[in-house]
């Protein structure tokens, strides 16, 4: 009885802390920090001058294919209900990845069907000769196997990558001065992403744990890179790893930097693009706090990436 009012006492206790931390948090309000839209980067631009259209065109596009199939959108209402969060930020990220890295399949059968293609084929995550799990031997990610969750883990890997191997020669090897998910993870080609969510193999390898817990999906192993492409491509999975992707965003900003982004999709859609929401809440946090008392806090700005999804907010809602 005494451990049960024990309990009890604890939840409460946590429960108070919650809801106060919930008031303490510096809301960031819908729309625009920027008046103009910040630069497109070239790479995104050559490939989509390259394909023969233009950004309007590819959104114009997927707003098409969004607004035609009701049971997509069914399903993203679904997913982001399972996760927490607005079903607009998952719009948000889908119309600003098929806006400005791919096109959108006219239907999302073209999806399963690409996804089928990737099935049972056989490929590897590594570099050169040496694959993820003898490189991951490596004395150095030895201070990693205490991590407890794949996104501590994985991050923790990623941090070992950039301090001791990016661009070094280590035991006789020369690591190229890149990403670790585009050096290990990218067995066809740098910078590749896939499917609808357009999901990186790392990334998934980082949400492996959430999405596993939340959505009941196997959890993913780095040594079978098939199954890691099956899951990132299946539209069904890619969906459960947004939502887990935005979900984790949104709590890194209100736990790290005090600031609650979940009103602002174009926001969500900036730190999708860009990853890292982990060193970003701390480096606003971190610039916050040099600020002089009473000023009023920095708040984190869309890219051009997040600035379209604020823009055309009307015609995002529209398609829920």
């Amino acid at each position: 009885m005494r451990k049960t009012l024990l309990a009890f006492a604890v939840a409460l206790a946590v429960s108070a802390v919650s809801s106060s931390y919930v008031e303490a948090a510096t809301v960031v309000p819908p729309g625009n920090r920027n008046a103009e839209q910040p630069g497109v980067p070239g790479a995104s631009a050559k490939r989509t001058k390259a394909s023969n259209t233009s950004f309007e065109r590819k959104y114009q596009k997927v707003i098409d294919l969004l607004s035609s199939d009701k049971a997509l959108i069914a399903k993203i209402k679904s997913t982001a209900g399972r996760y927490g969060i607005d079903p607009i930020h998952m719009i948000g990220a889908i119309v600003g990845e098929h806006t400005y890295n791919v096109d959108a399949y006219d239907r999302l059968q073209s999806y399963y069907v690409k996804a089928a293609s990737y099935a049972g084929n056989s490929f590897r995550f590594g570099y050169k000769d040496e694959t993820i799990a003898q490189f991951l031997t490596h004395s150095q990610f030895a201070k990693c196997q205490s991590k407890k969750d794949s996104y501590s883990l994985w991050n923790c890997r990623e941090d070992v990558w950039e301090d001791s191997f990016r661009g070094k020669t280590v035991d006789g090897v020369a690591y190229p001065n890149n990403r670790f998910s585009a050096v290990f993870f990218q067995p066809f080609y740098a910078g590749q992403t896939f499917g609808l969510g357009q999901i990186n193999p790392l990334t998934a390898l980082m949400l492996s744990d959430m999405v596993s817990r939340t959505s009941g999906y196997e959890k993913l192993d780095e040594n079978d890179a098939g199954a890691v492409y099956t899951a990132i491509m299946d539209p069904d999975r890619s969906l459960a790893f947004m939502a887990a992707s935005i979900r984790k965003s949104i709590d890194d900003y209100r736990s790290i930097a005090d600031m609650d982004i979940s009103k602002n999709p174009g926001v969500t859609s900036t730190l999708y693009n860009v990853g890292g929401s982990q060193q970003r809440a701390a480096a606003l946090a971190q610039k916050n706090r040099q600020r002089a008392a009473g000023d009023q806090p920095l708040l984190p700005e869309e890219n051009y990436y997040g600035w379209l999804v604020n823009d055309r907010i009307r015609d995002l809602q529209a398609l829920l």
